[in-house]
Order: structure tokens, then sequence, then C-alpha cells
């Protein structure tokens, strides 16, 4: 049997596994339960071979949606005792069980893909119109309760929405987080699965923990927090993601007849606005923000690269951000590294602060493909497939030797390879 062919049938293989009726966990036992954007690109992976099971992905997810729009980060389904922090320390009084933050808000995006590729067109649309007020509410919810001002930039108040928990971009905001003295006593799950070295370190994770506790006191209460959180901080990939399912959300109510252009627009113009405000012409690159002092976080991420994927970047900043990724090209082996490798805080095998994901690669691949860089694209998703072929399906890449680290069998990594693998271009 060819390679591709075998990993086509192994990624099949994957989801099947990690399919634990109606969601699918990310793998077993580091990860037990449904989380927003895996579900997401999970169900991109279900869609090249079971329509149905896809849609039923995304319902699935929106059973944990809050009654204020929110869609949480975790739904806790069915108990797990190989994880922590699980719903008991969360505190969230609901059913199901969830977190109380959200991460990034990719499902829009995903529904319209969905959509135009289903061959079963009369399930995708139900499904779709089904789906779309309560992804509606979902994006009031950030505009509402996370950028009141309409600045146009979100403000994130944890480092777990961002999707890269322990991304070197974080690192002045987290360290302003006074470790609570009276933080209640916990074991973590997560180096029993992977090695310490691939994962954060404990001052990170008494910080997270920390701020689960703030959240808690608060009572949940989004505006209070944006008042008293010690972390907040606008971050490109929550701002890029938003800004594209946006945009879809509008190309989503035109086709659906649900008449929200006007609404959709109003985000649209302000997040466009916030985003190209991160732009950085001297490093050619565009950087988060932090949102207690207003400076640029001036260390270069992947997420650096998705205004691209947004769709805001000017075609100069795109050109400017080819040439950036380039020189980063010049020091790893595969593309793309979470952290410019040229950092003083490149970490090439410890989670967010250098290791490659297949994910983030598939949404920068896009951009630089809409922009007109299809070699770049090309370049970018090669490397994923070469990844996958060389080492499995692994929930991240060290960029420097191409060794799977993390999570194995990882359902979002094989989703992509599904997404991906079939492809004759450089993206979906």
């Amino acid at each position: 049997m060819p390679v591709q062919e075998s990993l086509t049938e192994e990624a099949r293989r994957i989801l099947r596994a990690n399919d634990r009726g109606g969601f699918t966990i990310p793998t077993a036992g580091l990860y037990p339960f449904q989380w927003l954007w895996d579900a997401g690109f999970t169900a991109l992976g279900w869609m090249q071979f079971d329509e149905g099971r896809a849609w039923q992905e995304l319902e699935t997810l929106f059973l944990g949606q809050w009654p204020n729009g929110m869609l949480p980060h975790i739904v806790f389904h069915r108990p797990e005792p190989t994880y922590f922090p699980g719903p008991e320390r969360w505190g969230v009084a609901r059913t199901p069980p969830t977190s109380a933050i959200t991460q990034p808000p990719v499902i829009a995006t995903f529904v319209r893909w969905m959509l135009e590729q289903a061959q079963d067109q009369a399930l995708a649309e139900a499904k779709a119109c089904s789906l779309y007020p309560r992804m509606l509410a979902y994006h009031r919810w950030f505009k509402r309760e996370r950028d009141p001002e309409n600045t146009g930039l979100i403000s994130v108040l944890h480092p777990w929405e961002t999707g890269a928990d322990n991304s070197p971009a974080w690192d002045e905001a987290l360290a302003r987080v006074e470790v609570d003295p009276a933080l209640p006593p916990y074991t973590r799950r997560d180096t029993a699965h992977v090695d310490p070295s691939q994962r954060p370190h404990q001052s990170e994770y008494d910080r997270f923990l920390t701020l689960l506790e703030v959240y808690k006191r608060a009572g949940f209460d989004q505006l209070r927090l944006l008042r008293e959180c010690p972390f907040r901080v606008a971050s490109l990939l929550i701002d890029c993601v938003l800004h594209r399912a946006n945009r879809d959300l509008l190309w989503l109510s035109r086709r659906l007849g649900f008449a929200d252009e006007a609404e959709i627009e109003g985000w649209l113009e302000a997040s466009q606005r916030g985003i190209e405000s991160l732009w950085d012409e001297e490093a050619g690159l565009y950087f988060n923000r932090d949102l207690r002092s207003g400076a640029a976080i001036r260390v270069g991420v992947s997420a650096s690269f998705l205004p691209l994927y947004a769709g805001t970047a000017s075609p100069q900043r795109a050109l400017r951000l080819l040439h950036t990724l380039e020189g980063w090209a010049r020091q790893v082996r595969y593309l793309v590294p979470s952290t410019d490798p040229y950092s003083p805080r490149f970490e090439p095998q410890r989670y967010w602060r250098g290791p490659v994901w297949a994910v983030v690669n598939y949404l920068i691949a896009l951009g630089f493909a809409e922009y007109g860089y299809p070699e770049m694209a090309l370049r970018i998703r090669q490397d994923t497939l070469k990844l996958c072929e060389m080492t499995g399906f692994s929930e991240y890449f060290h960029p420097l030797t191409g060794q799977g680290l993390g999570g194995s069998a990882f359902s979002w990594t094989a989703a992509i390879y599904l997404a991906w693998g079939q492809a004759e271009g450089p993206v979906r």
C-alpha cells in the first residue's frame, strides 16, 4: 500500500478510535474531553469520509454553550480522572459541565468550508442553518463582553484562551500574576503522559490556576474581569481567527438569508483597524499586545503571520511577512516554528515555545496562498505532511529534527492530514 494511502487509513482510524459517541477527544489520557478549536479541525477531518459525523461534532460542541453565548474551551461530557483541571476545579454549575473560558473561534469558518465542500448539500444547509444562530450569539458575546469599547481588539483574560498556552508572548503579562497564597493544592496530570521538557513549567501552571481562581471569585462576570484580571492581552490568534470567522459568518448570513450583514460588517471594520494596529514596520511582523501596559509584545510567534489568514494585511505587509518567514526558514528544517527561531526564548521542543503545529500551519498556508504566494503555501503544506509521514500524527513537532512531540495519535493532526493530504494544491 502506498505511504499516503496507508497514512490516510491511519488518520481515519485515529478519529474513529478517539470518537466518544458524538464528540472526538484530542487524544486518550492527556486530553479526554472535547475542546473547542480541536472540534473544529476534527470536523474538517471527519468531513473527508463521514459528513454526518462531521456535523455531529459541532452540534455536540454547542451543547456546552452558555446562555450568554460564550462557547467554552472544554466541554466535560463525561467524567474522566486522567485530566486536570477537571469540572470540579472550574466549578461551573451547568449541564454538561464546562470550563469558563473560550478558545480561538474557528467554527464559523469551518461551517462555511464544510457547506461549500459537502456532497450532501441538503444536509449541510440544514445543519448550517441550525448552527448559525448559535455562532452569531457566540460572536456577539465576544463583541459585547470582550470588546465593549469597540477597540477592534478582543481582551484575552487567560493564556489558555489563546490556544498557545505557554507562548513566550505571554511571559511578562503572566509574570505579573501573583500566585495565590491560598491556591488549593493540585496534582498535574499532563506530565504523567508527556515528558515534562515538552510541557509548560510548574511556575506557569501555578499562575494558570491562580487566574482560574480569579475567574471564580468574579462569578465569571466578564466586564468585572476586564477591570480586575491581572492578565489581559490582545492575541493575534484570537483576533485573526475571529476576523476570518466574522467574514465567513457574513457569507453565511447572506447565503442562508439571516440578514445580519450590517451588524457583522461593523465588527469587521473595527477588527480590521485593530489587527493592523499590531503591525511593526521595523520588524516586518505583527506583534501581540499587552493590554494592561499598552505595549507591543516584541516576540515573533507563528500567529504573527495570521493577518494573512484574516485578510487584513496590505499587499506590502504581506510581502514583508513572506521575507520574514523566509528568514525563519533558514534557521529551521520544518516550518512554521511557533516562536521566532532567532529569539532567545525559542525552545524547539517545549509546547508553544518553538514546535511546529499542523493546525496553525494550515491557517498560515491558506493566508499565503490567498495573498498570491503559492510557493510558500506549498512549502508549509509539504513540511506538515512530511512530519506526519516521518513520525506519525503527533500533537506537535520539533522544527529542527522533525521528532514528534506531546500527545500521540492526535485527532487534529490526523484531521489536517485528511484535509490536506488528498489536495492537489497547497491548501484546501
